[in-house]
């Protein structure tokens, strides 16, 4: 049974950091390239950032591109998302996603999911 669990959410103010954690079980996970989605309250689900099975390819969503980072460990099954600079526009529920394919920005290409993380940024 595959499981993505993700953590390292919560509450925090403009300008701080945090850094997302998606523990994966049940799959081969260097097969399988790496997503962050997220979904801000009332809107839809939309593309964070993506990474590839071995980690030297990345692509983020302008909106965070350039204080957003990507990453994986493929020894401990993990994928990350450091997040600085963070903003009130960043709130929403964050989601980690695996493909097994090249990664892409839509969601219907990632077969599994994570139950999700609040990220919650206050002005």
């Amino acid at each position: 049974q595959v499981q993505l669990v993700e953590s390292g959410g919560g509450l925090v103010q403009a300008g701080d950091s945090l850094r997302l954690s998606c523990a994966a079980s049940g799959l081969s996970f260097g097969s399988y390239s790496m997503a962050w989605f997220r979904q801000p309250p009332g809107k839809e689900r939309e593309f964070v950032a993506g990474i590839s099975w071995g980690g030297d390819s990345t692509n983020y969503a302008n909106s965070v591109k350039g204080r957003f980072t990507i990453s994986r460990d493929n020894y401990k099954n993990t994928a990350y998302v450091r997040m600085d600079s963070l903003k009130p526009e960043d709130t929403a529920v964050y989601y980690c996603a695996a493909a097994l394919r090249a990664y892409s920005t839509s969601a219907r290409d990632y077969g599994y999911w994570g139950q999700g993380t609040q990220v919650t940024v206050s002005a």
